[in-house]
């Protein structure tokens, strides 16, 4: 009886094993936790110092790995509490872009389609970044880093198929349709005191009702040690918001390169004002790898049904296209 009983005891190590697998499957659901706050609360990161918050929201569709890292975790664990812990991130992420993964409704026939693309000021090949841009069929093509000569082959190659166009400074806008009250906009941050156009508005005459656009080059940002050095952007996207406030349309369009995902709260003077895209995630720069979308298409009463990523051109960028669904 000694020996069996002997023999129902725990070998060497099995307590200890048992503790620290308890102890691992802890640690996994604390980090699966700190996921989760993090995910949902992500606006309350301060933006101080080094603008924290931005540079987190700037990368939040990528906590998505974190989620599925922690999930495998668990599960490799066999912990009931990890498991439990992981659905907490795991439904803080599908709430914030479960959404973006849905297939979008069938397109209607008064359906605006617009593309939007940085072009680079370095592009080898403007006339077949042109021609690659045409073949998407968009009603609305917007363009930044319009620079001479390449400006006259964007000019040449796009003409037969859009009309209509107008350039301010760098950017630019093609359209199929008549093209009216052109104007330059004033976004240029105070420090920089050379020439600076970057952004352009103009009505669209389309024939289910005319639609101001807006194209857009919003500063850029880096990162570095001392976090992200984005106030170039967050002053230029409080300009641009201000214009926005004051626009009567029935129907406003933006499109532009904003250096910017519409998570980070630096664009918040326009996310806040118009709608961003409901379907697809089109990750845009760098094109080499995509891994995040700066390049957007927003509407003001008016829905982006859709936005995905077209082939890549001689751009650092990847173009978009998107599909509006007017109210």
């Amino acid at each position: 009886m000694r020996e069996r009983l002997r023999g129902l005891r725990p070998g060497p190590g099995g307590a200890k094993d048992d503790r620290t697998a308890r102890r691992r499957g802890r640690l996994l659901a604390v980090l699966s936790g700190l996921t989760a706050v993090l995910l949902a609360f992500h606006r309350a990161v301060p933006n101080s110092p080094g603008r924290l918050g931005s540079l987190i929201e700037a990368f939040l569709p990528w906590f998505g790995i974190v989620v599925l890292f922690l999930l495998v975790g668990a599960l490799l664990r066999r912990s009931a509490l990890a498991l439990v812990a992981v659905l907490l991130p795991v439904a803080a992420w599908t709430y914030l872009f479960g959404g973006l993964l849905l297939p979008a409704g069938a397109a209607g026939a008064g359906d605006l389609v617009v593309v939007q693309h940085n072009v680079s000021d370095e592009n080898p090949d403007p006339a077949g970044t042109a021609r690659a841009l045409v073949d998407a069929e968009p009603d609305l093509i917007a363009l930044q880093e319009l620079v001479p000569p390449a400006l006259g082959v964007y000019e040449e190659t796009l003409a037969a198929d859009y009309p209509y166009h107008v350039v301010r400074g760098t950017v630019g806008l093609w359209s199929k349709h008549p093209l009216t009250e052109a104007r330059t906009l004033d976004i240029k941050p105070r420090d920089i005191e050379e020439p600076w156009s970057r952004a352009l508005r103009a009505v669209v005459d389309t024939p289910q009702g005319e639609v101001a656009a807006y194209v857009v080059h919003l500063p850029s940002i880096r990162i570095g040690a001392g976090g992200l050095a984005s106030a170039r952007r967050d002053e230029s996207a409080e300009l641009l918001g201000r214009a926005l406030a004051r626009e009567r349309a029935g129907t406003v369009v933006l499109a532009g390169d904003l250096n910017g995902t519409v998570d980070d709260r630096g664009l918040a003077p326009l996310t806040s004002r118009l709608n961003v895209a409901e379907r697809g995630f089109a990750l845009s720069f760098p094109a080499a790898l995509p891994l995040a979308r700066i390049d957007q298409v927003m509407a003001g009463t008016a829905t982006v049904a859709e936005v995905r990523t077209l082939s890549a051109t001689g751009s650092d960028h990847l173009p978009i296209a998107a599909r509006i669904t007017r109210h």
